[in-house]
C-alpha cells in the first residue's frame, strides 16, 4: 500500500515566471502629475487601418470562417478599406478629432492613398505590421527585428514620418519584442493593457520605451465580434467608461484609448451610433475637460514628466 499524500512535502515555487519590464505598483500610489493645460484625463483614438492576404492567413470573421479563398470574411474586411475608412475619416474631420492612425504597410501596395489621406491632415501613424493575417510572435529574433525595421523604414519613405510607436497584429509578442522595439528606434509601445497609466518598461539594453495604454475591452473587435454587443450598447459604453474616467481622473491623470476598425464600426448604422459619442467626446476637448491627443503625444509628455519627477517615480 502506498503512504498517503503529506501536502506539506509539496514543492510549489516560490515565485511564477514574470516578465521583469516593470515592477507592480498599484494605481493608489503613484506619482502625480498633470496632462497638458491641466487635464486629467487624456483620450485618444486608435484608428487600425489593416490589410489581409487573401486566400491565406488571420482575420476577423463575420460568419464562420471557411476554407480559403474565404470569400465572405476577406470581403467584409475589405469594405473598411473601401468605404468605411472613408466615411469614418469623413467624421473625424467633421469633429476635428485627431487619430493615432495604426497602419499594416501592405497598405502602401494595395491602396496607398488610405493611409495618404491620414498622414495629409496631420494623424500619427503608429506601426501596425506589415499585414493582419500574420502573427509577429511566431518570428525568430532576426526575422522580428527584420519586420519592425523595414515597417518604420516603409512608413517614413512613403508618408514622411517615422513611428514612434507599436502594436503588434492581433497582439502577437515574442518575449524579446521589447527590447526588439527599442533597438529599433521606436519609443513606445501599445500591446500591453495592463494599466490605465503610461508605464515604463524596461529593456535589455536599457532603451527607453514606453507602455502607452491601449484598450482591449473599449475595442471594437472583442465587443461588438466576439462577444455580439450592437453598436448602441458598444457606443453606451464608451460614454459610460468616459464619465467613469473623468470622475477617477480627479485624484490621478489617466489615459482613455477607443480602438476602432473601419470594417467594423465603419458600417453605417454603427457609425450612426458612432457619431453621437464621438460627438460627446468632442463637446467636452471643446469644453477644456480633457486633452483630446494622440498615443505619440502621450509618450512625449511622460519624458517630460518623468525627467522632472524624483528618482524611482516610474521605475
Amino acid at each position: 500500500m502506498s503512504a498517503p499524500h503529506d501536502p506539506a512535502r509539496t514543492r510549489w515555487p516560490e515565485r511564477l515566471p514574470g516578465h521583469d519590464r516593470f515592477d507592480y505598483r498599484p494605481i493608489t500610489r503613484r506619482h502625480d502629475y498633470a496632462w497638458p493645460n491641466g487635464a486629467r484625463l487624456a483620450v485618444y483614438l486608435g484608428f487600425n487601418i489593416e490589410h489581409f492576404a487573401f486566400g491565406d492567413g488571420l482575420g476577423a470573421c463575420i460568419g464562420p470562417a471557411s476554407p480559403h479563398p474565404d470569400v465572405l470574411n476577406h470581403g467584409w474586411r475589405e469594405y473598411g478599406n473601401r468605404v468605411g475608412a472613408w466615411r469614418c475619416l469623413q467624421l473625424f474631420d467633421q469633429l476635428g478629432l485627431p487619430t493615432g492612425t495604426l497602419v499594416n504597410t501592405a497598405l502602401y501596395d494595395h491602396c496607398p492613398e488610405l493611409v495618404q489621406a491620414f498622414a495629409a491632415r496631420g494623424d500619427e501613424l503608429i506601426g501596425h505590421g506589415h499585414s493582419n493575417a500574420e502573427r509577429q510572435g511566431q518570428l525568430s529574433e532576426e526575422e522580428e527585428r527584420a519586420l519592425l525595421q523595414r515597417c518604420r523604414d516603409r512608413i517614413e519613405r512613403e508618408s514622411g514620418q517615422a513611428p514612434a510607436g507599436w502594436l503588434s497584429p492581433w497582439i502577437s509578442e515574442s518575449r524579446l519584442t521589447p527590447d526588439l522595439l527599442a533597438e529599433t528606434g521606436y519609443t513606445y509601445t501599445l500591446n500591453w493593457c495592463h494599466d490605465d497609466q503610461p508605464m515604463r518598461m524596461r529593456t535589455r539594453g536599457g532603451g527607453r520605451l514606453w507602455a502607452v495604454p491601449y484598450p482591449q475591452e473599449l475595442n471594437d473587435i472583442p465587443m461588438i465580434v466576439a462577444r455580439q454587443m450592437d453598436s448602441r450598447a458598444f457606443c453606451d459604453m464608451v460614454v459610460d467608461n468616459f464619465e467613469e474616467m473623468l470622475t477617477q481622473s480627479q485624484a490621478q491623470p489617466l489615459v482613455m484609448g477607443l480602438a476602432l476598425h473601419p470594417y467594423i464600426v465603419g458600417q453605417p448604422y454603427r457609425l450612426r451610433h458612432l457619431r453621437e459619442v464621438l460627438g460627446h467626446l468632442a463637446r467636452a476637448r471643446d469644453e477644456g475637460r480633457v486633452w483630446f491627443t494622440t498615443p505619440g503625444a502621450i509618450a512625449r509628455h511622460m519624458e517630460a514628466v518623468a525627467a522632472d519627477a524624483p528618482a524611482g517615480a516610474f521605475d
